[in-house]
This record gives C-alpha cells, structure tokens and sequence, in this order.
C-alpha cells in the first residue's frame, strides 16, 4: 500500500473509518437483533464471491482499470439484507465476502479493504432509505407498494458506490477528475436495479411460511446469468487471445516492431480517456492501435526486411497494408470502430496519406488517435542504429505536424496526458521474456548509417534524417525537408 498515493490512502482510511461508524451501532443492538439472519447472509455473500467469480455490473476485471462499481452478481443477497436487517448489521453482511474475494495482485490489502468499506457503506445508506421511507411488512406485502422502497434502495445503493468510486479513480489511478465519474452510475444502474428486486424476492420468501431454504431458490436463475456472463467474457477473451496472435506473428514477421503494437495502444488510451471517450471506446481503441500494423501480414517479408532502396512498385505493395489489415479483421464484428482506424491510420488531414487520400474530418475520429499515437511511438522508440528520442522532442514535433499532418486536439490531448502520466515504454511489451526488442514502430530502413528518406505519399522528397520508418512508421507521411525527429513521421513507405 505504499506504492499508493498520499491522498489515495488518505481517501482509503476516510472510507474504512466511515464503513467502521456505520456498522459500530451493531454492537448496541442486543440479542433481539436478528443476529441468525445477518451471520447466514455474510456466509452465502462470501461463499458467492468465492464460488460466482463474474464480471461485476458496469466494471472491469482489469488491472488498473475502473474499480468494480458494485457487488457483483451475488449482490441480491445484499439487497435481502437491506431489507431484512437493520443498517448496522446491513452494513456489515458485505464485509466478510469483500476481504475474502479474490483481488488485483497491485494493491490488493487496499482493494479489498476499499471494496469492503464501499459495500458497507452502500449498504448502510440503502438500509437507511428504505427505514426513512417506511417499507411495509414483508409478512404481508403489498408488491405495488414495496417497489418503491426497493427502486429507492437499488438507487441509494448504486449512487453510493458510483461517488466513491469516482474519487478512487481520481486518486488513486489518476483518472482526470471532470471524467472520473462519467458513465459509473449509468452503466451499474439497470444491473443494480434487477439484483434489488430480488433481493426484495428473497426477503419476502425469507418470512414466508417456506422460510429461507426458499429465498435460496431465488439464487438459481442469479447462478444461471453468471454463467451465461462468464460464458460471454470468456468467448471475448478468445477474441483477445487472436488479436494476440495476430499482434505476435506481425512482431515475429517484422524484428522491428517487436513491442510497438502494444505501446501504440496504450498510447490510443491516454488520448481516448484525455478527451472523456466513454470507457467502452478506450477498449476498441486500444485494439485499434495493437492492430493497426496488422496489414503487414500480407506484405512479403523481403519487403519489410530489405536493405536497398525501395522500387515505386515495392513502396506501393507495402502502402497497400493498411488494406490488408482491414481486410484481416474484417469479421471480428466486437472491433467496431477500430477496423477504421486500421484502414486510415496514414491518413493526413491535408489529403497527402494514403490509401485514399481522405482530408480533415473525413478521416474518422478513431483513425487520427491512432496516427498521433503510432507517431509517438516511432520517434520515441529505441531502434538498433540510434536511441529513442527524447519525450519533449516527440512532442514538440508532433505539435510542429500538427493540423497538416496530425489532428491538433489529439496531439495536444496527448501532451496534457503525458504531462500528468509521463511515458514508461518498457511496461509495455509484446517480445518474448528474455528477447530484447531491436526496435518499436514500423520496420526501419538504413543506408550507409543514416536512415533513407524516400518519397511520401504524396510525391515529396526529403533528405536524410535519423528515423524514416518503413511502412510509413509514427503515420509515414509527415512534413518533408524536415530532418532530426521529423524523419520518424515522414512518409517512408516501409
């Protein structure tokens, strides 16, 4: 928990301490208190949380990602709490199974005591409302009118967790703040809603003459849709697997782009989520930019790794990969938007990229993350003839590109991310352990110990300059006559 910032921490203990008063109460209750009840919810919600591992309700199982926003899918129990106990010992029914569940390996004392503390004090907060409004008895209920106090508490219950883990993502994963909260409460909100009714379902069979073996049955179709989710994010991780594939034979076709891939990713990510892009597109634009050299399947190897200078011929077979990767991934119907941006990423705003010279806000949104990101890359990637080149460098000259080349708003969105992030290229790699990668960015041309400036896509000639990429690297097509760090953002057909 020491790698955790100061005021992460600090907003952390806020949490456990307020999860501690809202539960302390309990202690007064006496033996009245419905202490049966409250002991076999926390067994059945830990047993749950070990035994229904799911995705939770709007959230990711991703390191470093959105914290889980919700109880997961055994949270029916939660809401049969609500409604059966008082809010102290309501509180309490999640703390067990939250410091038991399985956590992220980064941080995990502090994700489980944060996911516990959150669930407490949602729990308590919904308690409160349903008391506050006055639910009728659940041994004779009314389900008109219990609705309502259940719509309530599902409300309370996700509003809670939506706020507190907004300021967790603030703090502790450096989300931007006028975005850390967007889309939490949305996306949990229907979820939330279906596991209140029943819990409300449990309670009511919970006092029913059949008693809680009942309740229990009401579990089952819960079991049957965790199944059916798992089922769902399991075929979607075969889909990430081929992408993986796909991304590893491009690195062992082309020694040169070795890491590339996953770097141009991650940097379409930082652009995305700098622009308040919904958490949805920040998935289909990283795997826009792990994919956007996938084209180069296509392209003869003797192309990619020759020595010479490229023949026109030969510079427009490998301008022909953006093609081949939209081709490639044509039927993988999740990608959405990334198969555009595969196809256009050497687009320039000002008509000169290729392969079909669109302009400005013709070329879609997706496509110039892309370019701006797969450009940094290039100038800021360590090749076997030079070092990488300076992250201030990379920028100013991205900035200097900037509206003949590149969409501004994307270059500055990533100036503003690296600015509060900074760049760690090496946590980002696709080469095998042990394997240095030799270069990142598209394949690298050399002659005579400079790199070879070829034509751009639009006819223009340079001199020499230190980093021409092949396949028109970092975008290919950037300002001619310009040397230095502008050779990794010209158009260098390979």
């Amino acid at each position: 928990m020491r790698e955790l910032p100061a005021a992460a921490r600090g907003y952390i203990g806020g949490a456990v301490l307020a999860a501690a008063l809202c539960a302390a109460p309990a202690l007064r209750l006496g033996a009245a208190a419905p202490w049966g009840s409250a002991l076999a919810l926390m067994i059945l919600y830990a047993l749950c949380e070990a035994a229904l591992r799911c995705p939770p309700p709007g959230g990711r199982a991703v390191d470093g990602a959105r914290p889980s926003a919700g109880g997961g899918w055994a949270s029916a129990l939660l809401f049969a709490g609500v409604f059966l106990l008082p809010p102290p010992l309501a509180a309490l029914t999640a703390v067990p199974g939250a410091l038991l569940a399985p956590a992220a390996t980064r941080w995990a004392g502090a994700r489980r005591l944060w996911h516990a503390a959150e669930l407490a004090l949602a729990c308590g907060a919904a308690t409160a409302l349903v008391r506050a409004l006055g639910a009728p008895s659940l041994t004779a209920p009314r389900f008109p009118v219990l609705l309502l106090p259940a719509t309530a508490a599902a409300v309370a219950f996700c509003a809670v967790l939506a706020a507190l883990d907004g300021g967790v993502l603030a703090l502790a994963e450096r989300h931007p703040v006028r975005t850390a909260w967007r889309g939490l409460l949305a996306r949990s909100l229907g979820p939330h809603l279906v596991q209140g009714l029943a819990g409300l379902m449990m309670a009511v069979l919970w006092h029913s003459s059949y008693g809680p073996p009942a309740a229990l049955l009401v579990l089952l179709p819960i079991h049957l849709s965790c199944w059916g989710f798992g089922r769902y994010h399991r075929e979607r991780a075969a889909h990430q697997a081929t992408i993986r594939a796909l991304v590893q034979a491009v690195d062992l076709k082309d020694r040169y782009t070795r890491g590339h891939s996953e770097r141009v990713g991650r940097a379409s990510v930082m652009i995305a989520r700098e622009l308040g892009m919904a958490e949805e597109r920040l998935e289909v634009l990283r795997f826009a930019g792990i994919l956007h050299d996938v084209g180069k399947l296509g392209v003869p190897t003797r192309l990619l790794r020759k020595d010479g200078p490229l023949t026109p011929q030969e510079r427009r077979v490998i301008e022909l990969h953006p093609e081949y990767g939209h081709e490639i991934v044509r039927g993988i119907g999740f990608l959405g938007e990334a198969r555009a941006a595969i196809l256009h990423h050497h687009e320039r705003l000002d008509g000169g990229g290729y392969p079909y010279g669109l302009m400005g806000h013709q070329i879609p949104e997706a496509a110039r993350v892309v370019a701006v990101a797969d450009a940094f890359d290039a100038m800021t990637s360590t090749r076997s003839y030079r070092r990488a080149r300076p992250v201030p460098a990379a920028v100013a000259e991205l900035r200097k590109c900037a509206g003949a080349q590149f969409d501004p708003r994307m270059v500055r969105a990533l100036a503003a991310s690296l600015e509060r992030y900074g760049w760690q290229p090496d946590l980002v790699t696709a080469a095998e352990p042990g394997v240095r990668a030799a270069g990142s960015g598209n394949v690298t041309a050399r002659e005579n110990g400079t790199a070879r400036e070829p034509e751009g896509a639009a006819g223009a000639a340079a001199g020499p300059a230190d980093g021409a990429d092949r396949a028109g690297g970092a975008d290919g097509q950037g300002a001619a006559g310009s040397g230095g760090v502008a050779g990794a953002v010209r158009d260098g057909a390979r």
